[in-house]
């Protein structure tokens, strides 16, 4: 497809919007592609990334490889994606230290509209649909409370987290920071990438190595999940969808105890940096939080990232 420069800038604030989504749970990158009217080039481009594209540098050069993968169109993107997640990364961080009940708050009620918004293209509902989402309901809150297989920190644990999360690139209405909130290595990447940027700025080549080591072994796994989810995910929203809708919404309501807003830590751990952070916790009633429960802010951010899901529906709807 011919683009000209202003086509490209417009593709660039396309992926500033992507990667803006991609860093909040509930919020799906996949589905502000869809949005835009981009989703169908992304997936196709991403497909065509194979080994195959060296043997067409190899015998007709860089420009015909270059091209063969719409190379001009994912460098746009992907700068607008890169671009949006760093500069967010460090206000997410200080929102996370500073004011986490109204933080999960709003992300409590970006997940809970998702959920609807996914279960709104369920087509066919029966006994079959509402058992896989009763079990996976199930399954998904019994995963919230279960002990960590590794730390966040871990090597193996980041390559796992890459690895899964990246299916947000994938579907609409899933979101990867959601996954890594699952998977309790969100604030993990959000540190990594706000550690990146202040290892080149303060000129810290500790700071730098060590958060560089962490956001290698994401952008690994996520490599790796991005070919291997693409085909098995794009066969079963082509053969399964219905029963794929549902494991999906089934997944997110048994997670929605991981975004609770109101938490008491049962256990901690030390993280790389020597520093003390919750390890396992417990939601409990805002009621019966220890100090400043800050209920109606909370309540109010809730019903401001439940409508944010809902105009980006009625958005889709009618672009679609």
């Amino acid at each position: 497809m011919h683009r000209s420069l202003k086509d490209y800038i417009i593709v660039t604030f396309k992926g500033l919007a992507m990667g803006a989504a991609d860093v909040i749970p509930g919020v799906s990158g996949g589905t502000i592609a869809f949005i835009s009217g981009i989703y169908e080039e992304l997936i196709q481009s991403i497909d065509n990334l194979s080994l195959e594209v060296f043997k067409i540098w190899k015998k007709t050069g860089f420009k015909a490889a270059w091209q063969s993968i719409n190379g001009n169109f994912l460098l746009a993107l992907f700068s607008g994606i890169a671009i949006s997640i760093l500069s967010l990364a460090k206000i997410i961080k200080w929102l996370l230290a500073n004011e986490p009940i109204l933080l999960w708050a709003f992300f409590f009620g970006l997940v809970l509209s998702s959920i609807l918004f996914i279960a709104k293209q369920i087509k066919n509902w029966n006994v079959t649909t509402l058992i896989a989402i009763i079990i996976t309901s199930v399954v998904s809150y019994l995963i919230t409370l279960a002990e960590p297989f590794a730390s966040p920190d871990s090597s193996i644990y980041l390559l796992f987290c890459g690895f899964t999360a990246i299916i947000a690139m994938i579907l609409p209405g899933v979101s990867g920071a959601f996954i890594l909130l699952i998977l309790g290595a969100y604030q993990t990447a959000i540190e990594t990438v706000n550690n990146l940027v202040e290892g080149i700025l303060k000129s810290n080549f500790e700071l730098f190595k060590d958060a560089f080591i962490n956001f290698l072994l994401l952008a690994i796994g996520a490599v790796v999940g991005l070919k291997v989810f693409s085909k098995i995910l794009n066969w079963m929203f082509q053969h399964k969808k219905n029963i794929t809708l549902a494991i999906l919404t089934g997944f997110m309501i048994g997670s929605l105890n991981k975004i609770w807003p109101w938490k008491e830590t049962l256990t901690w751990r030390i993280n790389s940096h020597n520093e003390k952070v919750p390890f396992l916790e417990e939601s409990i009633s805002p009621f019966a939080f220890q100090g400043h429960n800050q209920l109606l802010f909370a309540l109010g951010l809730m019903i401001l990232g439940f409508l944010t899901i809902f105009i980006l529906e009625r958005l889709g709807a009618k672009k679609q």
